[in-house]
């Protein structure tokens, strides 16, 4: 039986000098060649004492002379070793193998160190049973000697032990019958291949051993035995536990696969699942996450918040993010995906949120209740399963407690330890991240295309210019919602205002632009001005908001540029049914398409203006005749522009599907829609369908009117008989007065020509056009004035009266509301 050692107790009969420093001839020389340190050792071999070499230069203890050559080369090398003759103090030539050690880099001493041993190098009769207790005794590794048999010849201790088997129950076995393990058959064919081929092999395998709680790695190194003739006389098996290295390997590996396998989108629910993923089977059987319904901050008055120490009384309500298991259906977990549970506060799980760290339940009984799950269900679950090892990590990112991740073991037999403690922490600190990223994500994009949604056109009004359909699509990117939007705005004269426009960016702040953007095309349409006129002004707006969001007079930054809407890019087109023309102008924005009624589609050639922000550039304005029952497709460049087709191909899939004969045109709009590539979009879809009408030409009448005074009185009597024929006598004392103040002021204080025009839409609208540009203005006539207050008449008895500028002078129009029917045939 070996004898039993007390640790740490001197062993008796070692001496004081245990290096004999004297058995070593040692000395130092600097970079210049002079001694510096002389042993005793170096005394006893050359006979000079110290005091007569150091200081001295080393070459005279040569007994030949050295060339520059050889010492440069010795110089160059971190080692060098031979045999050098020296001469001894009584003038004999002494022999020597010498080793020489390079200067250590960072070393205080930059000096050489020469060392030659005093005793002989051949092997001694002592030197035996060192080699024979160093096999025994080894405790780096397990041996086993085999002769060409592969049969156990000798074995160590460290074998012996961790096989639980004496070297006499193991002496003639095979290595496979001593382990009885498939994985010992793998290494006895190692070792047949190192018999017969003469070279060393090596193997890994991974078993758990008998009576060990877990699976260790070995590292087995077969090496053959040669004699004195080169004969393989048998194999020598070397056996090194690296259960520690593998284990954290296996970390480092779970955590690379954690850092490219989780958070691969900005989901919430995904991610969650991404980290069971990566948990189950690797480092756990059976894992969940749970989320807060309401993530909790540093500050929040939250029971269960790490910064308020102990929960309070009451259970814990968890929202089920992920769960995966090792076995088939996840039939461990009692609580389905998406569904809230409540955690009692003596849960493993409430514990991990009151306290804000992991905690371990490193050996757990599961017929024994020694802590509570806090649910029936669930302890009814963990005794089911054998659930015997668990771990619970909130998650908590920036401050903010997100849930908690538990894992659990019932399947592998090895229980969780402070390590796995640590690996499931880097885990779930990863996974936190990533999750906190998803939701503040979620919860931005969310907020976006909610403003944005509140910021577009909740209801088109009603007009009878054209028939109109839309779709907004915001985009799949993780970017969040876009700045894209559109308009129907109804302007006088039976006219109607169609408008698209693309704010540059996506997020909050994107949408906020488009929102004010969207307003001020709506304040200047009020004004009814050209469409070129509203870019040039829409233009000068956005160069102002790119200044006023800038902090200082530096260069805008990009979230400044957002912010003002530097190159938005829009187009806006007024259609008048009374004369068919379409007037359009675009700023940086894709072209317009014309469906004809024959199903003919262009795309219109209207000039292409700069992108809204550059300033000083001009825009122009296109006009367009267009037949009844035309479409008109206004879109955003989502629509036709995708990470796998270039512009052209957008637009010549967006014709084709134009062309196809469709019913309506919602269904129009979805078969656009339905013919995008399938690829995820990274931009907004606005798509604005516009069929025209265009009005009778009995709703529309007509006269030249002259300069004169007397002339009024006619009008006024045009007007009665025109309204008679349209069955709207009930107007006429209103819009006699209206058309007699527009005419009467045409004549006073503008130019001729003079034309009277009377609409008979939705409305009823009257209008006075004259060459001049002066537009009027109301004012408060005093009292004794005898003019003044015609305009204010006109105001007073109209739903609205307005000025619009054009190419020839300018139109006074006034509006009435009707509740007489349309005229007939």
């Amino acid at each position: 039986m070996e004898q039993q050692r007390t640790p740490g107790v001197e062993q008796p009969g070692l001496p004081d000098d245990v290096f004999e420093e004297a058995r070593t001839a040692r000395a130092t020389v600097d970079e210049h060649g002079i001694v510096t340190e002389w042993s005793e050792g170096a005394r006893r071999l050359l006979g000079y004492p110290p005091d007569e070499i150091i200081g001295k230069s080393a070459a005279h203890l040569l007994d030949e002379e050295v060339t520059g050559e050889t010492l440069r080369g010795i110089q160059a090398l971190p080692r060098w070793n031979g045999r050098v003759p020296l001469r001894h103090r009584n003038g004999r030539r002494v022999e020597v193998g010498l080793l020489v050690h390079h200067p250590v880099e960072g070393d205080a001493h930059h000096d050489w160190l020469l060392v030659s041993p005093l005793t002989g190098t051949a092997p001694a009769p002592e030197d035996e049973p060192l080699v024979a207790w160093s096999f025994q005794q080894s405790t780096c590794c397990a041996m086993g000697l085999y002769d060409t048999r592969l049969r156990l010849r000798r074995t160590n201790r460290y074998r012996e032990r961790i096989l639980d088997l004496t070297e006499a129950e193991m002496r003639g076995l095979r290595h496979s019958e001593t382990l009885g393990h498939p994985e010992a058959e793998r290494v006895e064919r190692a070792m047949v291949r190192a018999l017969k081929t003469g070279e060393p092999q090596y193997e890994e395998v991974y078993l758990r051993l008998l009576g060990e709680p877990r699976e260790h790695a070995w590292s087995i190194f077969l090496s053959p035995l040669r004699d004195d003739d080169d004969v393989v006389r048998g194999v020598c098996l070397s056996v090194h536990d690296m259960t520690e290295q593998y284990s954290a390997r296996k970390r480092l590996q779970l955590l690379n696969d954690a850092g490219t396998r989780i958070g691969s989108t900005l989901d919430v629910v995904r991610t969650a699942q991404e980290l069971a993923d990566v948990a189950v089977p690797e480092f756990a059987d059976f894992a969940t996450v749970d989320l807060l319904p309401t993530p909790h901050s540093a500050g929040d008055a939250a029971p269960w918040h790490a910064d308020l120490g102990p929960i309070a009384a009451g259970p814990v309500r968890l929202r089920r993010a992920a769960q995966q298991s090792v076995l088939v259906g996840i039939p461990e977990a009692v609580v389905p995906l998406g569904e809230v549970d409540a955690y009692a506060a003596n849960s493993p799980t409430a514990q991990a949120l009151a306290t804000g760290r992991a905690t371990l339940r490193a050996e757990y009984d599961p017929q024994a209740a020694d802590f509570s799950l806090g649910d029936p269900r669930r302890e009814a679950a963990v005794r089911a399963f054998g659930i015997h090892s668990l771990i619970a990590v909130p998650l908590r990112a920036r401050d903010t407690t997100l849930g908690v991740a538990v894992f659990a073991r019932h399947q592998r037999p090895e229980s969780f330890g402070e390590d796995d403690l640590l690996l499931a922490e880097e885990l779930t600190a990863r996974a936190a991240v990533c999750i906190d990223n998803a939701r503040r994500y979620t919860q931005e994009r969310d907020t976006a295309v909610a403003l944005q949604k509140t910021l577009l056109p909740q209801q088109l009004p009603q007009q009878a210019a054209v028939d109109v359909a839309w779709r907004y699509l915001p985009t799949g990117a993780l970017a969040g919602a876009g700045g894209d939007w559109f308009d129907v705005i109804p302007l006088p004269s039976a006219r109607v205002a169609l408008v698209v426009g693309d704010v540059v960016g996506h997020g909050i702040q994107a949408s906020a632009t488009m929102g004010r953007l969207r307003t001020a095309v709506r304040t200047l349409a009020d004004l009814d001005l050209a469409p070129d006129e509203l870019l040039t002004h829409l233009d000068d707006l956005v160069v102002r908001l790119v200044a006023d969001a800038c902090s200082d007079d530096s260069a805008p930054d990009q979230a400044a540029e957002t912010a003002g809407g530097l190159g938005t890019t829009c187009l806006y087109a007024v259609y008048d049914p009374v004369s068919r023309v379409c007037t359009l102008a675009r700023a940086g924005h894709p072209m317009p398409a014309l469906v004809s009624p024959d199903g003919t589609v262009n795309f219109l050639d209207v000039p292409a203006g700069p992108p809204l922000g550059l300033g000083g550039l001009p825009f122009e304005a296109a006009q367009v005749t267009l037949p009844e029952d035309s479409v008109l497709a206004l879109y955003t460049d989502g629509l036709i522009e995708s990470r796998g087709q270039d512009i052209d191909q957008g637009l010549a899939r967006l014709r084709r599907v134009l062309a196809r004969p469709t019913p309506d045109l919602d269904g129009l709009c979805d078969a656009v829609l339905g013919a995008l590539p399938p690829e995820h979009r990274t931009d907004d879809i606005v798509l604005l369908l516009a069929r025209t009408h265009a009005l009778d030409a009995r709703q529309v009448a007509t006269w030249d009117l002259p300069a004169d005074p007397a002339v009024v009185a006619q009008a006024r009597r045009l007007v009665t008989a025109q309204l008679s024929a349209w069955n709207l006598t009930e107007a006429s004392f209103v819009t006699e007065l209206v058309a007699s103040e527009l005419v009467t002021n045409a004549i006073r204080h503008a130019d001729p020509p003079i034309q009277l025009r009377l609409i008979h839409d939705r409305h009823l609208i009257c209008e006075v056009s004259d060459a001049s540009s002066t537009a009027p203005h109301l004012r408060r006539a005093r009292t004794y004035d005898e003019g003044g207050r015609g305009l204010l008449l006109v105001a007073q008895l109209t739903r609205g009266w307005g000025t619009r500028h054009t190419g020839t002078g300018k139109t006074i129009w006034a509006e009435q509301s009707l509740d007489a029917p349309q005229p007939g045939n």
